[in-house]
């Protein structure tokens, strides 16, 4: 099982703030849930997509957008193990950072953790929700406490005809993972449009240079770990000073996400006339996590 402090940098390492465990039972702020988790890492991506530089989220605060634009490793926690600045500037930098309260009890679910690091599956098919699930093997899985939670039970976490497909979410997947947005008249919806708000996509290659205007307008996710991992976040550890990938695993609602045309790439379509709120209802109905990935490297 991994060490509570480990996950706890894990879980700084997606949001980018600072996170602290405290019983909820005192008298702690806010505190945040696997689906703030989920929509945070989501409409991070989005929002910096939209060309903002600040996520501001409900009893959480403002998050900085800005050091992925200047392509630093966000993700990173503070730099106490390198060369650098000071002890006291690093921790003067840290306590610059949002501050972000989990209760870990009622946060993960260690009881469904499930080490994948020596596991090969080979030729070994897996299904979820009628998709194909590539297990995330050679990743530890942190499980988050996420049954029981949400209207209409569980099934959508089964491996049932009614569960969810998986997908894994990771660092900087937005549109350049290749996916072009053709608007068509009357998509709004308007009076003098046909209302078909259905998108078209047409492949374009992962290194093309996409303006706001042609990459598709959304949450990007994949079903296959191995391309999530060319986007995941990283961090080096303050527990053991080892380096760390980390992902978030989720399940995507068969009927809200797109199948794009480049292979083993959904998309979650928000629509542009979108507000802030709407978005992020549009992810907690489309998007739910349960468990995040961590890998040694």
């Amino acid at each position: 099982m991994a060490d509570q402090r480990l996950v706890l940098e894990a879980v700084s390492a997606l949001l980018g703030c600072r996170v602290e465990a405290r019983s909820s039972s005192g008298s702690a702020p806010y505190m945040l849930t696997p689906q703030d988790l989920v929509n945070i890492v989501s409409l991070k991506e989005f929002y910096k997509q939209e060309g903002l530089q600040e996520l501001d989220y409900p009893s959480v605060g403002t998050i900085s957008l800005r050091d992925q634009d200047q392509d630093q490793d966000l993700y990173s926690s503070p730099p106490a193990l390198t060369e650098g600045p000071s002890k006291e500037a690093e921790e003067e930098k840290e306590d610059t950072r949002t501050l972000v309260t989990i209760d870990p009890e009622d946060f993960f679910d260690r009881s469904y953790d499930y080490d994948f690091t020596h596991i090969k599956d080979g030729g070994t098919k897996f299904q979820r929700g009628g998709e194909a699930y590539v297990r995330p093997c050679g990743w530890n899985r942190i499980a988050l406490r996420v049954k029981g939670r949400y209207e209409g039970g569980d099934d959508w976490l089964s491996t049932g005809p009614s569960a969810w497909p998986v997908s894994y979410s990771g660092h900087k997947m937005d549109g350049s993972l290749g996916v072009i947005l053709i608007r068509r008249a009357g998509e709004d919806g308007g009076e003098d449009g046909g209302g078909d708000e259905e998108p078209q996509f047409l492949e374009a290659a992962a290194n093309h240079v996409l303006s706001g205007d042609t990459r598709g307008r959304g949450v990007y996710s994949t079903p296959d770990v191995r391309l999530a991992e060319r986007f995941c976040g990283r961090f080096r550890s303050r527990v053991d000073g080892a380096t760390y990938e980390v992902l978030l695993q989720n399940r995507v609602h068969p009927q809200k996400r797109q199948q794009c045309k480049r292979e083993a790439v959904w998309l979650l379509y928000i629509p542009e006339e979108s507000k802030e709120l709407q978005a992020r209802l549009a992810v907690q109905a489309a998007v739910r996590p349960y468990g995040i990935l961590l890998k040694k490297i």
